[in-house]
């Protein structure tokens, strides 16, 4: 039998004011998967990730992790159930790269802090040498390391992330998407929302996300097959 959505968000509708931004959005996940919404500037990525964590207001739909309702739940109260958000910016400028991972695991006994990000400086061993640091003076491929490891001190169950290619040079985007097919084999559920179809080297399906509404949904495969989708990502149109 297939397994059952891990996470599902369905009909997901979503205003700033008076202006509706998103318009019945529908994407699932299995548990361990990773998917990547692609959508062009405005087409309201950063709105349907912060209204899956409570950030924005769901006018209507459903949201439900593990079969849990989570579109009434606060913020904190989906992150206490294992929701994570990794912003644009990612970090805290004016904090050390250990204060933001201090941030990062509010909530665990200080022994269990201390000792995951201990694990955490030997994954990215650029952070272990830069603890001291502050963030600011990282480079733009140190920082967006230091954004997810904050993202994952306390190991989530769905981990959201917000562009996180968004002012990086190649080689940079290429480092990060190594880190992410790392958190992917250890088998960390993603949404990842994006412009640079590069990210979809470690997705198991994708969306596109058009004007607020999902536009395609599937596999990898299906969506490079897709005249439409190829010619507005990847420069490529039909044969």
């Amino acid at each position: 039998m297939p397994m059952e959505p891990f996470f599902v968000a369905h009909g997901i509708e979503a205003s700033y004011g008076r202006l509706q931004v998103l318009w019945g959005v529908d994407l699932e996940l299995r548990e361990g998967e990773s998917a990547v919404l692609l959508g062009s500037n405005g087409a309201g990525k950063t709105t349907l990730l912060k209204a899956l964590l409570g950030l924005r207001p769901v006018l209507q739909g459903e949201i439900l992790l593990a079969g849990q309702h989570m579109e009434h739940l606060r913020t904190d109260l989906r992150v206490q159930r294992g929701i994570h958000y990794m912003t644009e910016l990612g970090v805290f400028p004016n904090l050390s790269v250990d204060e933001n991972l201090q941030v990062g695991g509010l909530g665990l006994h200080h022994h269990d802090l201390r000792q995951r990000i201990g694990n955490l400086y030997e994954t990215f061993p650029d952070l272990g040498r830069l603890h001291g640091a502050p963030a600011a003076s990282l480079s733009g491929g140190q920082r967006k390391m230091l954004g997810v490891a904050k993202a994952i001190v306390v190991p989530p169950r769905l981990l959201l992330m917000d562009e996180p290619s968004a002012g990086l040079s190649p080689r940079y985007v290429s480092e990060v998407v190594a880190t992410l097919r790392g958190l992917h084999e250890d088998g960390i559920t993603m949404l990842i929302a994006e412009q640079n179809v590069k990210f979809l080297e470690i997705a198991d399906r994708a969306y596109v996300l058009d004007g607020g509404r999902i536009s395609f949904a599937g596999s990898v495969v299906e969506l490079e097959a897709n005249d439409a989708v190829r010619q507005a990502y990847f420069g490529v149109g039909g044969h």
